[in-house]
């Protein structure tokens, strides 16, 4: 199968490699699309070779013993574990327990924008910040990918998103220098341990991904797409992912590249 594998840090290769089987309690994806983010290329470099995009789109293909939830043909999206091989290639392995059936509204280059930015923002708000209808919350980086799900989250669940000032919640994207003049009950970041302050790194989560898909269909979500790239194109679209004024994901077509 075709894949776009790092190599060395920053060397990224389109190769074929040997087609994969799925394990106990793993599918087999068919990718579609697979969307990337800034500085992914950085987090697996204690164990290269490796295939980078942790969030896809696709069809099962086949599944493992044990492997539930699924049955071949399904169209699903996932974000995978981040300790293994990810989704820029034709084929990849993922946990069933982490796969749900994907937004029937959207395409899969659409689908393959939300598992990371969505269950980002969803734990941010809602596991972490434990934000409540009628509160007050502070997105920063609020036109950035995982800001403007966060936005669109908090309105869905009945919060008042303000641009500064004093609320009850902070979630914070960018960094802490964002949080100068801000007063917060509780502030909640995926980009900076700092004190006061609940830092997390996103998880896969099944169930999140049934709600988010559940939200995209009744049009209360929406994705930004900023481009699109065929895999043999990932080096410049990792390029992209890397330049000021990108607006929304950057997604790489697999199928049909």
């Amino acid at each position: 199968m075709l894949a776009a594998r790092l190599t060395a840090p920053d060397r990224l290769e389109i190769a074929q490699i040997d087609d994969l089987t799925p394990g106990p309690g793993g599918a087999l994806i068919r990718v579609h699309a697979a969307a990337i983010t800034r500085d992914e290329l950085t987090w697996p470099l204690g164990r290269l070779p490796a295939i980078p995009s942790y969030e896809i789109s696709g069809t099962v293909a086949a599944l493992g013993p044990g492997a539930n939830g699924l049955a071949v043909d399904d169209e699903v999206f996932a974000l995978t574990p981040f300790d293994r091989d990810g989704g820029a290639a034709e084929y990849a392995v993922v946990p069933a327990a982490v796969v749900a059936s994907k937004p029937k509204t959207l395409d899969h280059i659409q689908s393959a924008a939300i598992p990371l930015a969505g269950l980002s923002a969803w734990q941010a708000l809602f596991d972490h910040g434990r934000l409540q209808r009628g509160e007050r919350v502070i997105v920063t980086g609020a036109r950035g990918g995982v800001g403007h799900f966060a936005v669109q989250l908090a309105r869905w669940a009945g919060a008042e998103v303000v641009d500064g000032g004093e609320a009850d919640l902070v979630f914070d994207t960018t960094g802490p220098a964002a949080l100068t003049g801000i007063r917060a009950g509780r502030i909640v970041s995926v980009a900076k341990e700092a004190p006061g302050v609940t830092y997390f790194i996103v998880e896969p989560n099944r169930d999140q991904l049934v709600e988010l898909a559940r939200l995209a269909d009744e049009g209360a979500i929406r994705p930004e797409i900023d481009s699109v790239f065929p895999l043999a194109d990932a080096r410049a679209a990792f390029d992209r992912v890397a330049e000021r004024g990108k607006r929304g994901k950057v997604v790489l077509r697999v199928a049909g590249s």
